[in-house]
């Protein structure tokens, strides 16, 4: 961050407190009740800043209060079968998957889950690993939508592009870019969320507050970290991802998992700012097994006859019996003990979610259909459409500062330097002062040439293939926040890396061109120069295409690999009379235009070489060298090479866009 803008961030005071009422839905045994009046922003009290002038012209942007009801919520995935390594099996195995029914085919994750939740509480989410939480959470918050079975209302309103910038989402994994800081991460974040109404110091003064309240003031300038990249530990990454969500104010905030990986002082510190617990949802292998209070968990499994034997935490308590593991527990009567423990995990399971269905189920599903009826403006105000919070232009500017920023650590590795410059030095040396005067000699310089496209077309595809595939799960999320176009975004990345891409191609050819003894003119340099940043730019197009096509790291490397190769074959050099009926590929080749422009640019035709031997000079044209190639002109390859460098990045973008709204995190 620059020293004027933390002098400016210190300077700063929070603005004062906006009301609004928030629901939160987390898993892992966590949940508070919480009349939310941006508690997070309400302790601190040195605020300086008068913002009473803008109040009204905020109100629209203040969180609305959500009634949440899901009745009978069922999610199925399809049976993913390892497939056999006999073929005959397989095919086998695939009609036979045809004739059978669809129950068959899919396997229930989520069976029949109801509840709902009012504005100012928390809902909590209990239940052993694989039950089902993260995935009722994702459907609650518009992740997931297919085979999804059941009513979701928000304020009696289903799920639609409206009401998803009111979510908050903090994922069980924290998706946060590993090479900015903390305190960059949320003053980005601010500054692409936050209304545009709001001044650049009531945006520093809301990331200010919100990293005091989560106490993660001594990390705001450690980096994020994250893979191969030393940042902070998983709490302050944990505490980092929730700031990234409140600092919205949004209306329904779901966590899953906030207080994994934090220890006893940090879950505490996170529970005071969320309060005092409201109701709990236990869901045991997809089935529901409780729901109302917490405080009369307890008892309700005590009327079932299911009494701890020995001093258990309540939360171990309900765990144990969501996974039907009743050890130390007394069991009623009525319950039969058939022989196995799995059997008899399956048999408590089973026991639980009949007497869920029978004694709970009709009061909770009573309680959703005669609750108060939201009133009509509520109604109207979540279906009103949120305009972007900034232009096109604002966000780019923002986008790409913050991409930059997050990228220039890898743009400027001293090893990409060493690596550029030894190569050039070495090239340099072999062809040390490269003449064209015989055949031979011509040959050498003419491959130096074809290397140079070898080197930096397979540094810009495999430096740009990867781009989309590794920021996949940042995009998905973003995105789903609606955070900024992605038109922005494609334009960023593009232009960020684009950076690298000239800069180390420039470098280099400052070194090797002198050094190789190339044509020794100002014009012959920089048109030279021109056309292989012509080259990079292009290649850079298709790594792009490629990486936004499959968005896998291992699918797109395996093309960038293939589509490489069938290019520097076809490029003009290896093979110079393709046979007619393979002859289309060359014309899809960018190296072929690249490769015949350079040749254009260093060569004249005219010029005369091979004085000395017995035939007399000659011109260069008649080279075999050249035999496909006329040195006159240029400009057909020039036009070719800008319309594949911007259509492999329109083709791109549409491609990432598809893609894109196919991902879920």
């Amino acid at each position: 961050m620059e020293t004027k803008r933390e002098e400016e961030i210190e300077d700063m005071a929070p603005s004062p407190p906006t009301m609004g009422s928030m629901q939160i839905a987390g898993s892992n045994g966590f949940g508070h009740s919480i009349d939310f009046m941006s508690q997070a922003y309400v302790r601190n009290r040195y605020s300086e800043i008068d913002i009473e002038e803008d109040c009204l012209a905020m109100n629209k942007d203040r969180p609305l209060p959500i009634f949440l009801k899901f009745e009978d919520v069922e999610y199925k995935v399809r049976n993913s079968k390892v497939s056999s390594a006999n073929p005959v099996k397989a095919v086998v195995s695939k009609v036979a998957s045809q004739f059978s029914s669809d129950q068959d085919n899919h396997k229930k994750i989520l069976k029949g889950i109801t509840g709902s939740v009012c504005p100012g509480e928390i809902l909590a989410l209990m239940g052993p690993s694989g039950s089902g939480k993260t995935t009722l959470l994702k459907i609650i918050g518009g992740r997931l939508s297919e085979n999804v079975k059941g009513t979701i209302t928000y304020d009696d309103i289903a799920y639609n592009a409206f009401i998803k910038r009111r979510i908050g989402f903090v994922t069980q994994d924290d998706v946060l870019l590993p090479q900015l800081t903390v305190e960059e991460t949320l003053v980005f974040a601010a500054f692409l969320r936050l209304p545009g109404n709001m001044s650049r110091q009531q945006k520093y003064a809301r990331v200010e507050m919100i990293i005091k309240e989560l106490g993660i003031e001594r990390c705001r300038h450690s980096r994020i970290g994250g893979g191969f990249v030393k940042g902070i530990s998983g709490g302050e990454r944990k505490r980092t991802s929730i700031g990234y969500e409140i600092l919205v104010d949004p209306s329904l905030l779901l966590l899953d998992e906030p207080t994994s990986g934090l220890d006893s002082t940090s879950a505490n510190r996170l529970l005071q700012i969320l309060q005092g617990l409201a109701k709990l949802l236990l869901i045991s292998e997809g089935y529901p097994v409780y729901y109302g209070k917490a405080r009369e968990s307890m008892e309700y499994f005590s009327c079932l006859r299911f009494i701890p034997e020995i001093a258990m935490n309540p939360a171990e308590f309900l765990l144990d019996l969501a996974t039907g593991q009743v050890n130390d527990i007394s069991v009623p009567e009525d319950l039969s003990a058939p022989q196995g423990v799995l059997d008899s995990e399956k048999a408590v399971i089973k026991y639980l979610h009949l007497k869920y269905k029978t004694q709970l189920e009709p009061k909770v599903k009573e309680e959703n259909h005669q609750s108060k009826k939201v009133p009509e403006h509520l109604q109207m105000a979540i279906q009103v459409k949120r305009d972007w919070t900034l232009s096109w232009w604002e966000q780019f500017i923002i986008l790409y500062k913050r991409t930059f920023r997050e990228r220039c650590r890898d743009y400027f590795d001293k090893l990409r330097l060493v690596q550029a410059l030894g190569v050039a030095v070495l090239l340099g040396l072999l062809w040390w002062k490269s003449e064209t005067g015989t055949e031979a000699q011509l040959r050498d310089q003419v491959g130096l040439m074809f290397y140079i496209c070898i080197f930096w077309t397979s540094s810009s595809i495999f430096g740009a293939v990867y781009v989309f595939p590794f920021e996949k799960i940042y995009l998905v999320k973003e995105r789903k926040a609606d955070m900024y176009r992605l038109s922005v975004y494609y334009v960023c990345s593009t232009l960020s890396d684009m950076l690298a891409h000239v800069f180390y191609p420039t470098f280099f050819m400052v070194i090797v061109y002198f050094m190789a003894g190339f044509k020794r003119t100002v014009p012959c340099f920089f048109f030279t120069l021109l056309v292989m940043l012509l080259i990079v730019i292009t290649s850079q197009g298709v790594g792009e295409l490629f990486g936004a096509a499959s968005l896998s790291i291992k699918r797109a490397g395996m093309f960038a690999s293939l589509i490489l190769m069938l290019f520097l074959l076809t490029g003009g050099y290896y093979v110079q009379h393709i046979p007619k009926f393979m002859q289309w590929m060359k014309y899809l080749s960018f190296m072929f235009y690249g490769f015949r422009l350079l040749l254009k640019v260093q060569y004249d035709g005219d010029e005369l070489y091979e004085c000395e031997s017995i035939g007399g000079c000659r011109p260069l044209q008649s080279s075999p060298s050249f035999d496909m190639v006329n040195l006159k002109g240029g400009l057909q390859e020039v036009w070719v090479l800008l319309a594949m460098a911007l259509g492999y990045r329109v083709i791109a973008y549409f491609c990432l866009r598809r893609r894109i709204n196919l991902c879920h995190l």
